[in-house]
């Protein structure tokens, strides 16, 4: 799915002549989460409902609804199935209310904007809502849903419609109603329509194969074979398939983009069992190595980026992570990761591919990491509008002095002296592998140097 769209989808049941309930308010519901992770389903059955003047018009349980949904190649596909309970036929009223707001995902997480694009909806045939948003940025943003069987009625207005089905059920029939929702981008036509369960054929087959490649780990504990379960669907579920590679992305929903950082420690850790994931990460990153100076995106030439965002508010320049570098540990991560792959792989395509950026990413650690001298890589931002701190933890209160008080920069935090120790020491057997012996040599020294400073100094 697009970070760019979300939409907010409810389903409400009624039966006449009773007032319209909602499935939130049934006497009971369930849900599940369908290894391996990538399906969900809901459950709830309909309460007692009454007419105007208070009779028992429809008793509880006679309708069982569920939800099935999964998100798969930007859509999401859901499928409400009704079931009848009752033991003679019954009519049932099935709205489905939906709206599309296109919030920009720092909107989500409370970011006010003075002004943003319309949005208009329009009906497309008998089973189709398409609704577009004017982007400021100018690239065209739309939202498609469509649903089978045909409504009886179907109606959008703004941001918002509705799709209203007429069932007859007779006793112990059920009826499945289902919707795509796709999340169109740029002047490229929808894709064409597909059904629920042909989609999830596709999605669980290509989910198996994506098991079946990767190394299995299990135990003689239940417990500790769940764990290893969910973190490997949720693993496969970050995994992002880029030119480059595949690349673990930060987490859904709030990033769900790539990060230096974030990509670098979980290529680092998975090395050992999936060095594949190491490639994609450091082809990635090489591509996207700075090249330049640019103050407001705390770019310098060398330094390995800290997240990527294509959202409208990036591309318009309203919030400065368009293509941000500001991480004081990417850079020797990166190099760190070239060398423990290198030892792990003997991978000389990649190595070769990624070697000039493996310099590069050292001169930028002694030319801008440390730019007072003192032998520490430290960090502060040049503009305002950055990131106040630039480790992993950067919050803008997350560094501060005994007393409570916030620390200023420069900061020279005591994890990235290690990392880039440890940058120094596997690059240094990496140039000694490409025969580039006085690099070597040098890159020991300052490894050296850097260990004896850290032990007087922190």
């Amino acid at each position: 799915m697009s970070s760019r769209s979300p939409h907010r989808a409810s389903a409400r049941s009624s039966t006449a002549p009773a007032s319209p309930c909602s499935t939130s308010s049934a006497t009971s519901s369930s849900s599940r989460t369908a290894r391996p992770g990538c399906f969900i389903t809901t459950r709830a059955t309909s309460p007692d409902l009454f007419d105007a003047e208070g009779h028992l018009a429809l008793a509880k349980d006679t309708f069982h609804i569920s939800r099935a949904k999964f998100l798969w190649e930007a859509a999401c596909y859901e499928l409400f199935t009704v079931a009848s309970y009752s033991d003679s036929p019954r009519r049932l009223g099935l709205a489905l209310d939906f709206a599309a707001d296109f919030a920009d995902l720092f909107e989500v997480r409370g970011y006010r904007r003075s002004r943003r694009g319309a949005v208009r909806a329009r009906i497309e045939g008998a089973s189709e809502v398409r609704f577009e948003y004017a982007s400021l940025d100018g690239l065209p943003r739309a939202t498609r849903i469509c649903f089978a069987p045909r409504p009886a009625r179907l109606e959008a207005d703004g941001v918002a419609g509705r799709a209203e089905f007429d069932l007859r059920l007779a006793s112990r029939e059920r009826r499945p109603i289902a919707l795509t929702v796709q999340c169109l981008e740029g002047e490229a036509p929808p894709a064409a329509e597909r059904r629920f369960f042909v989609m999830r054929r596709i999605a669980k087959r290509s989910l198996r194969a994506a098991r079946e490649d990767a190394p299995a780990i299990e135990t003689s504990n239940s417990a500790v074979n769940s764990v290893l379960e969910r973190s490997s669907a949720d693993l496969a579920m970050l995994m992002t398939q880029t030119p480059e590679g595949a690349y673990p992305y930060a987490g859904v929903p709030w990033f769900s983009t790539p990060f230096g950082r974030d990509g670098l420690l979980t290529a680092l850790e998975m090395l050992w069992i999936e060095p594949a994931v190491a490639r994609g990460v450091l082809r990635y990153l090489a591509a996207r190595q700075a090249d330049r100076e640019d103050a407001g995106a705390d770019m310098e030439p060398g330094k390995i980026l800290h997240e990527v965002r294509e959202c409208e508010l990036a591309r318009l320049g309203e919030v400065p992570f368009g293509r941000y570098y500001g991480s004081i540990d990417s850079t020797p991560l990166f190099v760190a990761l070239a060398g423990v792959y290198w030892e792990r792989t003997r991978d000389q395509e990649t190595l070769k591919a990624i070697w000039p950026n493996v310099v590069a990413a050292l001169d930028w650690i002694e030319r801008w990491g440390d730019r007072d001298g003192d032998g520490f890589v430290e960090y502060d931002r040049r503009r305002s509008s950055g990131l106040r701190n630039q480790g992993w933890k950067d919050s803008d209160d997350a560094v501060f002095h005994a007393d409570g008080s916030l620390a200023n920069g420069p900061i020279a935090l005591c994890e990235v002296q290690g990392y880039v120790y440890l940058a120094y020491r596997v690059a240094a057997r990496l140039a000694a592998d490409m025969d580039d012996v006085r690099l070597a040599a040098g890159l020991t020294l300052k490894a050296e140097r850097l260990r004896r400073s850290f032990e007087q100094t922190y």
